[in-house]
């Protein structure tokens, strides 16, 4: 990871070494916290934030859930992020991480007594799965781990307990030679992948799960938004792994896997084994407006 020069912890400024908890943090020993993850991109007008608004709005949401009651309110939260990022001296693409977690002083697993802190950290990154990825696109296995089933965990918040599974999927992809993993629903359907939503291309229809089972994805509303724009039928029913190996086209999306093509699913090639044709136009409008070559996004853009 690159350091930057600081991390907004509460409300303050601190250097990037200097941002420390104690070990007895409640989130640390329980899980219960929730984050997001946003990007900024280098624009010809500066750097720009991606649709601040709506992480924000999901990092409050998400708290919610969980029964985390914010440290600091909405605008203080959503300022910050552009604070953090005029303070710090990026030059390329940034990754930008809130947390809101549980502090340290009392312990056990009854949380509503915890301090609540609030962090944002940022620094720059690339393509989460490689340069490489994004255009001739990544292998999957279809994992042995079941996304969290709704009975069990509330899937809508972005919360840090809900990636021990998905961290464990990754962990088994990789160790097994692909680059990511396919995580079903407890049904057995495609749910998402270890931090992606799916899409898959046949007939000339872009199909993705619905969001049943997994987050209501930002990144994945933009390429809704933008298949519409472009004349692309669009359909949100259940998709089954053996209907993405006979697929014409596949891809994820997320705030940090972008635009990825996938280009093999256990080992089956998917389409001719490279980025579709729709995949890269979607992807090509999707670049337009982070970078803010598109006037009719541009209010999805927080200049710095």
């Amino acid at each position: 990871m690159t350091e930057a020069k600081y991390i907004w912890m509460d409300g303050e400024l601190v250097p990037w070494r200097d941002a420390k908890i104690h070990v007895l943090t409640h989130t640390l020993h329980y899980g219960n916290a929730v984050f997001e993850g946003t990007r900024a991109y280098q624009t010809d007008r500066g750097l720009a934030i991606f649709r601040l608004e709506e992480h924000c709005k999901r990092l409050f949401n998400s708290a919610k859930i969980v029964a985390i009651e914010p440290n600091f309110d909405y605008e203080t939260v959503k300022n910050a992020h552009i604070e953090l990022l005029r303070s710090n001296d990026f030059s390329s693409n940034v990754y930008i991480r809130p947390l809101i977690y549980l502090g340290y002083g009392v312990m056990g697993l009854y949380h509503s007594h915890a301090p609540v802190n609030t962090m944002i950290a940022a620094w720059e990154w690339g393509a989460y799965l490689g340069e490489e990825g994004l255009e001739n696109g990544i292998r999957l296995c279809t994992s042995s781990i079941t996304r969290n089933p709704n009975r069990s965990t509330f899937g809508k918040a972005k919360a840090a307990a809900n990636y021990l599974n998905s961290q464990m999927a990754k962990y088994e992809a990789i160790e097994n030679g692909f680059e990511e993993a396919l995580m079903l629903d407890e049904n057995g359907f495609a749910a998402e992948g270890t931090g992606e939503c799916l899409f898959i291309v046949r007939d000339g229809k872009l199909i993705s799960p619905p969001n049943d089972n997994s987050l209501e994805s930002i990144t994945q509303a933009t390429v809704i938004e933008l298949a519409g724009e472009m004349g692309i039928e669009v359909q949100r029913r259940n998709i089954t792994r053996d209907e993405i190996y006979i697929c014409d086209e596949a891809f994820l999306t997320g705030t940090a896997a972008e635009i990825t093509p996938i280009n093999s699913l256990d080992h089956r090639v998917i389409g001719n084994g490279r980025r579709g044709e729709m995949t890269k136009a979607i992807q090509d409008a999707y670049f337009d407006i982070v970078y803010g070559r598109d006037e009719k996004y541009a209010r999805y853009l927080t200049y710095i």
